[in-house]
Parts: C-alpha cells; structure tokens; sequence
C-alpha cells in the first residue's frame, strides 16, 4: 500500500509540472501591460453609432406616414421600419458589446470629406448626416394624407436610404473585413432595391 501511494504521489506531481509547463508555453506573448485589441475600431464605433441616429429618423418617416395611405406604400413602409428595427437592434448590441455610447460625440467624423457630404440632407443646419430630413419636413408628413402623403413620404425616404447608402459605402470603402463591413454591404444592397421601388412609385404618381 505505501509502494502504491508514494506511485501515485509520484504521478500527481509529474502531472502537476507537465500543466505548469503547458501553461508557461501557452501563455499569450504579450508586453507587460499591454491591453487586449479592441472589438470595434474607431471607424466602425463612428459609423455604428451614426447608423443607429440615421436609422432612428427612418422610423420616425414610417410613423409619420398616414396610415390611410395606398396599402402598397403602407406595406411598404412597415416593412422599412421592421428591416431598420432589426438593424438597428444589431447595432445596439455591437456598441454594448465595443462598450461604446450610442451618441456620437463627433458625429461623422469617421467618414472623409465629411463637411462635403450633406447634398442629400434636408436643411443647412443638419449638413453632417447625409438624407436626413428637416423638423418642417416631418411635420408636412404628419399632417398630409391621401396621394400627398404618399408623394412626401416616398421623397423623403428615398433621400433617407441615399444617405444611408452613401454613409453605408463609405464606411465599406474603409473598413477592410469583419461583421461591420459586411453589414455596411448589405444595407448599399437592400437599401439600394428600395430607392429603386420607390422611385418606380413615385413615377406612377407622377413624380
């Protein structure tokens, strides 16, 4: 019995020095004091965060649409408020997740030449958020019905994902792989098919 306890003895702290040894050799290289890589760059926090401020807005035309309006266009808009909640409900997640603030304090500073690119905005005093539209703006939707509605709304959306589609490849022509880059491509492409409907609408009404 002793013969058999001093081998297992032994064999615990031959086992013992082999784990210490693994984890000697395991162990990360990294300088003393050094940080682990962070989960978004600062490109991609930029941009996610002025997403989830272009894609709120986006919700707000869809509320705004009279809900007597041609069913089409209705559908239409739910099913652009349905696609943004889900986006943006991703977006969400990546800040938390980065342990990012959703507010940009340096709103579009990420993305080049951002004083040049207000051309699709609504108003002078919103020039560093492409496609947004004006406080007067949302107010002529709220209050417009019938075909007038619809014309205002479908204008106003169509310059929203023009916007949404410039800040989206923008930030696709920076970033160099990864899920936000992949999902920068994927709102230029879903965003892209609905400009194309909608201005299909807004020639059928004579626009």
């Amino acid at each position: 019995m002793i013969r058999r306890s001093g081998f297992r003895f032994a064999a615990f702290g031959a086992l013992a020095l082999l784990l210490l040894a693994m984890g000697a050799a395991l162990r990360p290289v990294l300088p003393a004091g050094a940080t682990a890589p962070a989960v978004l760059s600062e490109t991609e926090v930029g941009f996610v965060q002025d997403m989830v401020a272009h894609h709120g807005q986006a919700l707000v035309l869809t509320q705004r649409l009279d809900a007597d309006a041609d069913p089409f266009v209705v559908g239409l808009a739910r099913q652009i408020a349905d696609s943004q909640r889900t986006e943006l409900g991703m977006l969400l997640g990546w800040l938390r997740l980065a342990g990012a603030p959703v507010v940009n304090p340096r709103r579009m500073a990420w993305m080049p030449d951002a004083e040049q690119s207000h051309r699709h905005s609504g108003t002078e005093a919103d020039r560093t958020m492409p496609g947004t539209a004006s406080a007067a703006e949302l107010d002529e939707l709220s209050v417009a019905r019938g075909t007038q509605a619809e014309i205002i709304f479908l204008r106003l959306m169509r310059r929203h994902h023009a916007g949404g589609v410039e800040m989206a490849a923008a930030a696709d022509a920076l970033l160099t792989g990864g899920e936000v880059d992949r999902s920068a491509r994927e709102m230029v492409r879903t965003q892209g098919q609905e400009i194309g409907l909608m201005s299909l609408l807004l020639n059928r009404r004579g626009v």
